[in-house]
This record gives C-alpha cells, sequence and structure tokens, in this order.
C-alpha cells in the first residue's frame, strides 16, 4: 500500500500524538512495573524475509490481501520475547507485550506502527489505532510468511472439510507447547512457535493479555533513528493496575 502525499503530510504533522505514552523498555529490563511483578519468556524467533511486517489475530484475521505496515524492518530471523506479568491472586500470567528485537541497539522512543489508510484527521492525544483480537491469540509476521500462512490454511480446509483449524490443528501443538514448556502458560498452552509446514519460516503465536480487544503495535527506534524493534502492547500496566496501588 503506498499512502497518499495528503496521508503522509497528516502523518508526519501528527507524529508526535503518535508515540507510546510508555516506556516500554521497562517491560522488558525491570524486575517490576506499577508495583507487578514482571518476568519474560523467549518464544523463539520470527521469520522476516521481505522485511514488510504485519501482526494479526492468527485465527480470525489472516487473509490474503491483509497490508503490512508502512515502515519495512530488517530482514532475517529475530528473537521474539513476551514481558510477563507474574501470575498472583488466582490470576493466570499474563503477557503484557511481546517484543521483536532487529538490531543490538536500544529504543530510545516508541511510535504506533501505521499501515498508511488511518483516518489520522480526527486522530487525538491519547488514542491509539491498533490491531483486532477475536480469538484471544496474536502472531507476528511477514508478508511473504503471510502467503505460505494462507496457503496452508486453504489447503487445510480442502483436505479437511468441516473441520476447525483450531480445535483440529493448532490445539494440539498449544497442548504440547504447555507440556514441553509449562512456564507461564495455562494447561491448553498459550504459546506455540510455528514452523509452517513445506517452508523454513516460524510464526510466534500468543496469548493476547486480557484476550479480545484491540491493541497497540509499536516501532521501537535507536537513537540514529533506525527501526530496532517492534514491540505489541496487550497491558498498559500503570493504567490497568493503579487502582489497586491506591
Amino acid at each position: 500500500m503506498i499512502p497518499s502525499n495528503e496521508w503522509l503530510k497528516t502523518w508526519n504533522e501528527k507524529r508526535a500524538l503518535l508515540t507510546c505514552p510508555n516506556n516500554l523498555n521497562d517491560y522488558f529490563e525491570e524486575t517490576a512495573v506499577a508495583g507487578k511483578k514482571i518476568d519474560r519468556l523467549e518464544l523463539g524467533s520470527v521469520s522476516i524475509p521481505t522485511g514488510e511486517i504485519l501482526v494479526r489475530d492468527p485465527l480470525v484475521y489472516i487473509q490474503k490481501n491483509a497490508e503490512p505496515y508502512l515502515i519495512k524492518v530488517p530482514i532475517g530471523e529475530f528473537p521474539v520475547t513476551a514481558a510477563i506479568i507474574i501470575p498472583g491472586d488466582d490470576d493466570c500470567a499474563r503477557y503484557a507485550a511481546v517484543k521483536v528485537q532487529f538490531t543490538a541497539y536500544d529504543a530510545i522512543r516508541f511510535e504506533e506502527a501505521l499501515i498508511g489508510t488511518e483516518n489520522l484527521i480526527d486522530f487525538n492525544e491519547g488514542e491509539f489505532f491498533g490491531f483486532n483480537v477475536d480469538a484471544g491469540l496474536a502472531c507476528v509476521l511477514d508478508k511473504e510468511t503471510l502467503k505460505h500462512f494462507c496457503a496452508f490454511q486453504d489447503k487445510f480446509h480442502n483436505e479437511h472439510p468441516g473441520k476447525n483449524l483450531y480445535d483440529d490443528y493448532f490445539a494440539a501443538l498449544f497442548a504440547a507447547s504447555y507440556a514441553e514448556n509449562p512456564d507461564y502458560q495455562r494447561k491448553d498452552g498459550d504459546w506455540i512457535n510455528w514452523k509452517i509446514p513445506e517452508t523454513n519460516y516460524h510464526i510466534p503465536f500468543f496469548q493476547s493479555g486480557f484476550g479480545d480487544g484491540t491493541y497497540p503495535v509499536y516501532y521501537g527506534f535507536d537513537i540514529e533513528g533506525n527501526v530496532c524493534s517492534l514491540i505489541i502492547q496487550f497491558i498498559d500496566i500503570e493504567l490497568a493496575y493503579s487502582e489497586e496501588e491506591q
């Protein structure tokens, strides 16, 4: 998608409003945020063969025509890490954020990732666009791996008419993930690192914090202004738990 000149003009005028209100580095470096204990969980790597990246609900919003984010990222295999709110008070572990690290440099600012079609005219401070989750899961993928995912999805439904992609395929993988790596997972599994059949591409799937909803995705920019990371924020820890602290 090539955005219009008008859209780009508005984007440049409003980029300051797209900055994340939180220091997302804290989620991946500190042992506690807003009084909540935080730990990290390594989810393996994600394959980025073109640098055109997307974040989607893997069970509801995987479509061939899905558009990637406007700014390209480095190409390669990159580590994926979840920032976990350590469970307590009879709650499960909550995945507050998930980060893909592209370079060895740290981010000094975080700005929402956009596709180039968003309505920026009425966009105001404190708002975000985000992506939708309707199945309690999210995934990071590349425009090329999206094609392979869609091809797999079509093949599965053609070969298994009436079957459900999650119940009859992914559920067993999530259960196996829990059996092999039970830390910060419920028994049905909260994450997998899926290798697309007949490819060498990996797509990590993971739980979406508080479940269904709309969640922002941020680029991390280093001191030179280059993209060094991508972070999905499922839980604004300071906001979500501020009442508990009071």
